[in-house]
């Protein structure tokens, strides 16, 4: 203690001894002239207060029962800390994500250079399938792939699917731990979610991030093209996270870090897993993704688009590009026109009606229900195949 706290101390007691002599001294004078008012008792210290928290659950996600996280009486720093701890959830998820190597070869007017980058993949089947984005891979000549365990393998591509930017990919491993998917419908924002991949390339395996959803159906316009149903999230997705998994605290995988807006703060975005799920399972089946199309391309209606085209609606999916050999086009639409329902399902943005429309079967017959020039219509459309990516 200084020596000016110290004097303050002395100078304290002094003042406090002095403020006791003076009520000692009153108490006297009232009861020696007879005084029929008692003194009022001295409070007596109590113990130091302990503070209780009310019920708090945090799901078995974060590795432990029900009953341990559940509590109405005292809780220590120790407790707490044990029950917001996602280090058993951690444990759990590590094994599955996987460090992605690739080198390139760019060809210059004289010599070849080699490119190298990094990326993150999830094992899904415990036979050596991973996930992964398109572009981590894209234009690789070699791609290597090593697991939390320290095992490395070469690997190569079962297919790839440029529209939502995942591919898959094949190592000679078996009996792999794999991750468990959830369903990212169930989803709210202000859930927790947890993400984890490459980041950096920092050796020590994969890095790990918590945040929350911040929105969901996000749809935005990349460098690779325009990517829908998308999740946003302010967990840190750093370079190096892409292909990584983004866990829910059951230890889920609900989307896949895809990604990340350089120039703002906490602003991620990743594939939802009810979009990545029946593609990732047809290009280990198929190599591919067979899906149906009608041959526009489109954006959201927003409010300032609504404002700025005159629109008498806000909401739906509105053609930006439309091919003159598409069926749309053959139905009838145009350029300008806003789709906002499928047999009836509204679409009040593109990844609704982009997930709609991928859920019906090539040859399928629907009904479109759009807006041209502010009025309504409905046409029927047949849906073919859109042609295998190359």
């Amino acid at each position: 203690m200084s020596g000016f706290g110290l004097w303050q101390l002395r100078r304290r007691a002094k003042s406090a001894g002095w403020l006791a002599g003076a009520v000692a001294l009153a108490l006297n004078f009232a009861i020696a002239c007879g005084s029929d008012t008692e003194p009022a008792p001295i409070p007596q210290p109590t113990s130091t207060p302990v503070v209780s928290l009310p019920s708090l659950d945090l799901g078995a996600g974060a590795g432990a029962s029900p009953s341990t996280l559940v509590t109405n009486g005292p809780v220590s720093k120790a407790e707490l800390a044990a029950v917001l701890s996602i280090s058993d959830l951690v444990d759990r998820v590590k094994p599955t994500v996987a460090s992605i190597a690739v080198e390139s070869v760019r060809r210059g007017l004289f010599f070849d250079f080699s490119d190298e980058g990094a990326g993150t993949g999830i094992v899904v089947r415990p036979d050596g399938y991973i996930v992964t984005n398109t572009h981590v891979i894209q234009a690789a000549n070699e791609i290597k792939v090593t697991l939390p365990s320290g095992i490395s393998y070469d690997a190569r591509v079962v297919g790839r699917d440029r529209v939502t930017d995942l591919s898959v990919l094949k190592i000679d491993g078996q009996d792999l731990p794999f991750a468990t998917f959830g369903d990212s419908d169930d989803l709210r924002v202000g859930d927790w979610v947890v993400a984890a991949g490459n980041a950096l390339a920092l050796k020590g395996g994969p890095t790990v991030t918590l945040g929350i959803v911040s929105g969901k159906g996000r749809s935005i316009v990349t460098e690779i093209g325009e990517l829908y149903d998308l999740i946003q999230t302010d967990a840190a997705i750093n370079q190096g996270n892409s292909g990584g998994p983004l866990v829910n605290l059951e230890g889920e995988v609900v989307g896949i870090n895809t990604v990340i807006v350089a120039k703002a703060q906490g602003l991620g975005f990743a594939i939802s897993s009810s979009t990545a799920k029946p593609i990732i399972d047809s290009l280990i089946e198929h190599g591919r993704v067979v899906r149906p199309l009608i041959g526009v391309a489109g954006q959201d209606v927003t409010p300032a688009i609504a404002s700025q085209l005159n629109l008498n609606v806000t909401d739906g999916a509105i053609i930006t590009r439309i091919s003159p050999e598409g069926p749309a086009y053959k139905a009838g639409l145009r350029a300008g026109d806003v789709i906002v329902g499928i047999d009836g399902i509204p679409t009040p943005d593109m990844a609704n009606f982009l997930r709609l429309l991928w859920s019906y079967k090539v040859g399928d017959v629907v009904q479109l229900e759009y807006i041209s020039n502010n009025r309504t219509g409905v046409t029927s459309v047949e849906l073919v195949e859109r042609p295998a990516e190359s």
